[in-house]
């Protein structure tokens, strides 16, 4: 897939990228209003609280559109806009599936992929095609 940019953790997503590490996907939750997020946000942008939380995705979602992602040098990516079924929308890749085969709605899993140089990234695949979550 070649090379990736690493993530530079901050105080706010810190939390995320330590469970992408474990292979979980876990978002920002607010304390009060239960409003759950991606990007993580220093202050809950439903209610502006201050009381912040995590919540677990069980990693299944479905596409809700994508593109092809183009590098010299580099191969193709799909880049993927991800519903899950905790109701964050998730920016990742969408792997194991020809762009023939791909379908605005169908089911997707996630999966953790090494990316090298240290890097675990979450990446989608299409739900009958097998895959972690």
């Amino acid at each position: 897939m070649g090379a990736v940019i690493p993530p530079l953790p901050t105080r706010d997503d810190q939390f995320f990228w330590d469970a992408v590490a474990e292979g979980r996907l876990v978002f920002q939750r607010c304390g009060d209003c239960g409003l759950v997020r991606h990007p993580p946000q220093p202050m809950c942008g439903g209610c502006g609280s201050l009381a912040l939380d995590t919540s677990e995705s069980a990693g299944h979602g479905i596409l809700c559109s994508w593109i092809v992602s183009s590098r010299p040098g580099a191969d193709d990516r799909i880049a993927a806009l991800i519903e899950l079924d905790e109701g964050v929308r998730f920016v990742s890749n969408l792997v194991g599936v020809d762009r023939d085969g791909i379908e605005i709605g169908m089911p997707v899993v996630a999966e953790f992929h090494d990316m090298g140089d240290g890097v675990t990234l979450p990446q989608f695949r299409p739900a009958s095609a097998g895959g972690g979550g």
